[in-house]
């Protein structure tokens, strides 16, 4: 593995343990060049559907795209990156379990707004104005009113 450092072509594995979610393996590198070390995650390459997006483009499932619009969300918000990448593992080997060659973006989007909506109701809500592209104020005043209808929101 070439080095991210210096970019030296070999690099030699210190540490190598299972990750914690089983499904993959972490590897502590250090280069011989620069002595710089770094960190690796090693996973078995599973077949990934096409996401069909709203306006038809389809595009191969991306784990660090999910991730990153998760974490957008839930910037500057009590959220661990372990819950993240626990709740992304799921959310990837449910899709593995359906078997399909083709997943609807919306079906992933519902399943990270159900998520958020158990996490944050800000990180919620910060979610739903871009994935439901509210167009004007009363719609994502909408989305609040529901909130507080639910009583996931404390007035005052």
């Amino acid at each position: 593995m070439r080095c991210p450092f210096c970019t030296a072509p070999e690099t030699k594995v210190v540490d190598s343990r299972a990750s914690r979610d089983g499904r993959s393996i972490r590897r502590r590198r250090e280069c011989p060049a620069c002595a710089q070390r770094f960190t690796t995650y090693e996973r078995v390459e599973e077949f990934q559907p096409l996401v069909v997006k709203k306006d038809g483009r389809r595009e191969p499932f991306e784990r660090k795209k999910v991730i990153d619009g998760i974490l957008k969300a839930c910037e500057k918000r009590p959220i661990g990156i372990e819950a993240i990448d626990a709740f992304v593992a799921n959310l990837e080997k449910e899709i593995q379990e359906k078997g399909e060659r083709e997943i609807q973006s919306g079906w992933i989007g519902e399943r990270v707004m159900a998520q958020l909506k158990t996490w944050d109701d800000v990180a919620y809500v910060r979610f739903a104005s871009v994935y439901k592209q509210f167009k004007d104020l009363r719609e994502f005043m909408d989305q609040l009113q529901e909130l507080l209808d639910e009583g996931k929101i404390i007035e005052g």
